[in-house]
């Protein structure tokens, strides 16, 4: 009897080792030690929303730049705007064996399981613009959305006075951008202006103009227009002009280079600039960080500025 509790007591020990070793391994996992790499030595993936939009080829420009200057190796993917095409593609990085991937995700909630891969795979996902909606993501590089969305309502306010009519072209739904300008911008305009309509172009300027010509025929007292970027906004403008409505206020998000040369013109009353270039080298130095050991933050700042029709 005394060998068998003996041996019953071995097993129980046995069993227990084994359970504390499996939780040291996963602790270990998750707490291991970055193991350091020069830039030159990295292999970086890029997965892009889509490059059909001058903000999103900007940021490219920005990896780009600082991956040449420091010698890094990138592997850069459009995805077109599909969510599905997006994670395949990322599901490739991960099989190329990417040492982080920087993503730009269409949709923040469908990017959630190729993210949880990477996790898997030890790659850490920095996130560009827009993040996910699940998964470990080592940091996000954006502007404030929700203080971008709430300096338009405020320009249009300002422009125009209390109870304005104002439209907003969204864009596209699931994205966090889409979610963050939204709320910054409705915070402000349902208490301040009059909302009549709000519909999504999906961050698209032909999709805008078509949006905008349709809100048109139902809210023919619209003074001014939100879009939630200057793609939107253009199309906007194109659809207003064709009504004979030129005089309708129209601001834009992102700053691109069409928008810019818009609003210089006169033909959009403003746009809440982000700094794409330096967006996606911030993104980049955030993985050269990481490499070097450094502490990276939650969250970087890229900055805004509003640039007003003169």
């Amino acid at each position: 009897m005394k060998k068998l509790v003996i041996a019953m007591m071995a097993v129980v020990l046995f069993l227990s080792g084994c359970s504390v070793a499996n939780l040291g391994n996963d602790e270990s996992k998750e707490n291991a030690k970055v193991v350091e790499k020069k830039p030159a030595e990295l292999k970086v993936g890029v997965s892009i929303s889509t490059l059909n939009n001058p903000f999103f080829v900007s940021i490219r420009e920005g990896v780009t730049t600082l991956a040449k200057e420091n010698k890094t190796k990138t592997i850069i993917v459009d995805a077109q705007n599909d969510a599905t095409k997006q994670s395949n593609d990322i599901d490739d990085l991960i099989q190329q064996k990417v040492d982080a991937i920087l993503i730009n995700p269409v949709d923040s909630s469908a990017i959630q399981p190729a993210v949880e891969a990477a996790n898997e795979a030890n790659i850490p996902i920095i996130a560009l613009d827009r993040s996910s909606d699940g998964g470990k993501v080592l940091t996000l590089v954006t502007s404030d959305n929700v203080k971008g969305g709430k300096m338009a309502a405020e320009f249009i306010e300002e422009k125009i006075g209390k109870g304005a009519n104002v439209a907003q072209l969204e864009g596209t739904p699931g994205a966090s951008a889409t979610r963050e300008r939204g709320e910054g911008f409705e915070s402000i305009a349902k208490k301040e202006l009059q909302l009549v309509e709000s519909q999504s172009a999906d961050f698209d300027r032909a999709k805008g103009l078509t949006v905008m010509e349709n809100m048109l025929q139902s809210n023919p007292d619209i003074e001014a227009v939100f879009a939630q970027n200057d793609e939107m906004a253009l199309g906007a403008v194109e659809a207003l002009k064709s009504a004979g409505k030129a005089n309708i206020q129209v601001i834009g998000f992102d700053g691109n280079e069409d928008g810019l040369k818009a609003v210089a013109a006169g033909e959009m009353a403003g746009t809440v600039a982000q700094k794409p270039v330096e967006m996606g080298r911030l993104a980049l130095q955030a993985a050269y960080d990481y490499f070097a050991g450094k502490d990276v933050p939650s969250k970087i700042d890229s900055p805004l500025e509003l640039v007003q029709a003169k």
